[in-house]
């Protein structure tokens, strides 16, 4: 299977606690800006001066259900934390140096902390991987010895 490498992990089963961590954040957030458009999505996206803000705010929110699933599952874990990496780097970038340079550091890091640890988590499981408590595990899992058998 051409995807084996990156479902491969020797993550400890703890790990299952950042991915509902993360995966849930991420879901919920994303069905949020499709639930409370002005204040979550395309309204949201306006205000910070995002280019096309509905557009976009429907493509986010899109990655962010369907990678937050993905996460919570352990299901492509690696390729699934690609984009919310992404959506947290625009996010810090967008909304939380203009904080830095209007109110400082430490209103930053205030605003910053739930961005932050989104970002740290993805990139964690980016590396580690799903962990033995994921789909992930269960598709890269060696067959029993007994099915290897049958097979021939």
């Amino acid at each position: 299977m051409l995807l084996q490498p990156l479902l491969r992990t020797s993550a400890p089963a703890s790990v299952l606690l950042i991915r509902l961590m993360v995966g849930f954040v991420f879901f919920s957030e994303g069905l949020q800006k499709f639930l409370y458009p002005a204040s979550r999505g395309a309204g949201r996206f306006e205000k910070i001066g995002l280019p096309s803000p509905e557009a976009l705010s429907y493509f986010v929110a899109s990655f962010e259900v369907a990678c937050g699933v993905l996460l919570m599952l352990g299901l492509l874990t690696r390729l699934a934390s690609l984009p919310t990496i992404a959506i947290m780097l625009v996010a810090i970038v967008t909304t939380k140096l203009p904080v830095l340079a209007d109110a400082g550091f430490w209103q930053m890091a205030h605003d910053a902390r739930t961005d932050w640890s989104m970002l740290l988590g993805s990139i964690f499981l980016f590396i580690v991987g799903a962990g033995p408590l994921s789909m992930d595990a269960k598709l890269t899992a060696p067959d029993p010895p007994d099915a290897r058998k049958e097979d021939a």
